[in-house]
């Protein structure tokens, strides 16, 4: 006996690709996510690879897996792809401490994010 599957949460449309723990703030991570929403995954990449924050590359590493996705496993076609969601969130949070004079301790957060990516196929509109 094995378990039964959970039905599909997406539409037949759309291809999603999630990364769960990347090494930066969500905050500087949602501006990245900003440039990119409701664009199309050509112009999308473009504007990751020429952009010069640090964490550009992890979203793009994202947006090219969420892209094989939807070509791969929902045979969906890519000159119609649309970046339609993306989602950061907040993972765990590391504490450290720095030392400071006279035996204190300065508090140091490193935090780390997540991120989910939703693509999908539209008619275009031309």
């Amino acid at each position: 006996m094995s378990k039964k599957s959970l039905p599909r949460r997406l539409a037949d449309h759309q291809a999603i690709a999630s990364a769960k723990v990347i090494c930066t703030s969500p905050q500087k991570l949602g501006l990245i996510a900003g440039l990119i929403r409701n664009l199309h995954v050509n112009e999308a990449l473009a504007q990751l690879t020429f952009s010069k924050r640090r964490a550009s590359g992890e979203v793009k590493k994202v947006l090219s897996s969420a892209i094989a996705n939807a070509e791969n496993n929902h045979q969906l076609d890519i000159d119609r792809l649309f970046v339609s969601t993306v989602e950061v969130g907040k993972a765990f949070t590391m504490k450290r401490f720095h030392a400071r004079a006279r035996g204190r301790g300065g508090k140091i957060l490193k935090t780390s994010s997540n991120m989910k990516i939703v693509v999908e196929q539209r008619e275009e509109s031309k």
